[in-house]
């Protein structure tokens, strides 16, 4: 089966929302123009599935490189995304006067650009694959660490930590996670998702701990993480 191609500026939060969702998926192939006269030539060249660009590109603005992809009759029926900063009143009307298929505002929020994008794909959002994996992770709240423990599983998510004495839903964290054969820690804010409490436990193939999702993970420490899983850790949890 052919990939679908999907084009996008060069935004990192919107790479990493995309790298979160389906766009991961085997069947899709993201493309990465890192300037508005770039986009439009590789829109050219690869007619893409699917564009979603920044409204203020380098070079070529956005709503530019949108107006002539939709004047060129050639290409008119790809579907274009902007992404607009603040979401004010002049920036909308540049995104709609370009002619663009929908609009989503930053920061990007995952839920409404699934929404946009299953708009032209018809496929569902597939949670992150978890893994086992038993990895050294430290936590702390604010500036102080409180203890290193064990993880039980992990995906690019999230981890489910293992602890006799979880700490309450909805706690930030500061995390450490310590990936073999990596030199440097991955660091990143995250909070506890959900727990599993001794006494009275959610999930009973789980040892008492809690759920912690990655809040603000770089786009490297989330292809390391990633790779880290393709290649050592192939089962399941």
């Amino acid at each position: 089966m052919e990939k679908r191609k999907v084009l996008l500026s060069n935004d990192e939060e919107l790479l990493l929302e995309l790298e979160k969702t389906f766009f991961r998926r085997d069947k899709f192939e993201l493309l990465v123009a890192r300037t508005g006269e770039q986009a439009f030539e590789m829109v050219e060249t690869h007619r893409p599935d699917l564009v979603l660009l920044d409204l203020f590109m380098p070079g070529m603005r956005g709503d530019e490189c949108c107006r002539r992809i939709k004047d060129d009759s050639r290409l008119r029926s790809i579907p274009v995304i902007l992404v607009a900063p603040g979401g004010g009143p002049e920036e909308l009307e540049k995104c709609r006067a370009a002619g663009c298929d929908d609009v989503l505002l930053n920061p990007i929020d995952r839920h409404y650009l699934l929404t946009a994008a299953r708009k032209f794909f018809s496929v569902s959002e597939r949670t992150a694959p978890r893994v086992a994996a038993r990895l050294r992770i430290s936590y702390g709240v604010g500036a102080r660490r409180l203890l290193s423990n064990y993880s039980v599983n992990l995906s690019t998510g999230g981890v489910f930590l293992e602890s006799d004495e979880p700490l309450p839903e909805d706690t930030p964290l500061t995390l450490e996670i310590f990936l073999p054969a990596r030199d440097e820690q991955i660091r990143c804010r995250g909070r506890v998702a959900w727990v599993n409490d001794p006494e009275k436990k959610k999930k009973d193939t789980l040892p008492a701990g809690m759920g912690l999702q990655f809040l603000d993970l770089s786009l490297d420490d989330l292809h390391a993480i990633r790779e880290f899983l393709d290649s050592e850790y192939m089962t399941p949890s």
